[in-house]
C-alpha cells in the first residue's frame, strides 16, 4: 500500500478526542474538497510503498492502544481492510476514517468507522455512497464538516432523514476560519440537535504542523 505518513499524536477528532493515537495516513484520494487540510496526501505517487507487515511493525514502535487509519481516502487501497484486521488481532482499537464515497463493506466488524458525509461547501455534495448506511452500527460515527449555514441545514436534514435509527454518534465540525465554532454551537443549541460539536483539538495544540 502507499503510505503518506505514520505518526503519534493526540486524537483531535471523534468521540475519541484527547486520547493518544497512532495515525496511519494512506496516500491517494478520489476527492478534492475545497477545505481539505491534508492536500499533501491526495497524490498516491507522493507516498511510499509498504506492506501490511511493514505498517504493523511501524505501529508497534509506539505505545498507545488506539490506531486510526486515514488518508487521503484509505479505502481506495485494497490492503486497508487487511491492515485493519491485522491491527485488531494485535489488540489495538482501530478507527478508520473515510470520505463516504468508498464502499465500507467487508471491513472487520470490530473497526470503528468514522464516515464523512460531504456537505455542499466541500464541492462534493452527493458523493456519499448510500449503501454504506447498511454497514453503520451504533459504535460508528458520521461526520459533517460545516462551512456555512447551507451546510448546516444539509447536515441536519441528512441526519434526520437517514441516521436517526442507525447511530447516535453524529459529529458536526466547523471549517476554520470560514465559520466560528461559537456560531455553529448556537445553531445546534437553538435546534436542540443530538450531535457532538467537534473541534480539531490537534490544530489548537500544534496549529497546522504536519505529522501532528
Amino acid at each position: 500500500m502507499m503510505v503518506s505518513e505514520i505518526f503519534l499524536s493526540i486524537q483531535g477528532e471523534s468521540t475519541y478526542a484527547g486520547l493518544p493515537c497512532i495515525f496511519v495516513r494512506l496516500a491517494g484520494c478520489n476527492l478534492e474538497c475545497k477545505w481539505c487540510d491534508t492536500a499533501y496526501a491526495r497524490d498516491a505517487s507522493e507516498g511510499y510503498e509498504m506492506t501490511v507487515d511493514d505498517v504493523v511493525g511501524e505501529v508497534k514502535k509506539f505505545k498507545p492502544w488506539l490506531v486510526e487509519i486515514t488518508g487521503g481516502e484509505p479505502l481506495l487501497q485494497a490492503d486497508a481492510k487487511k491492515l485493519a484486521h491485522r491491527l485488531l488481532d494485535e489488540d489495538y482499537t482501530v478507527l478508520l476514517e473515510t470520505n463516504g464515497s468508498a464502499d465500507v463493506g467487508g471491513l472487520d466488524e470490530r473497526v470503528v468507522k468514522i464516515i464523512d458525509v460531504k456537505c455542499p461547501s466541500s464541492g462534493h455534495e452527493g458523493v456519499f455512497l448510500m449503501e454504506n448506511l447498511d454497514y453503520i452500527t451504533q459504535q460508528d460515527e458520521v461526520k459533517f464538516v460545516i462551512g456555512d449555514r447551507g451546510d448546516y441545514d444539509y447536515a441536519k436534514k441528512f441526519m434526520e432523514d437517514f441516521l436517526r435509527e442507525i447511530t447516535a454518534r453524529v459529529l458536526f465540525a466547523p471549517v476554520r476560519p470560514r465559520i466560528e465554532p461559537s456560531e455553529l454551537a448556537d445553531w445546534i443549541l437553538k435546534d436542540g440537535l443530538k450531535v457532538r460539536l467537534q473541534l480539531q483539538l490537534h490544530s489548537y495544540i500544534w496549529e497546522e504542523e504536519k505529522g501532528r
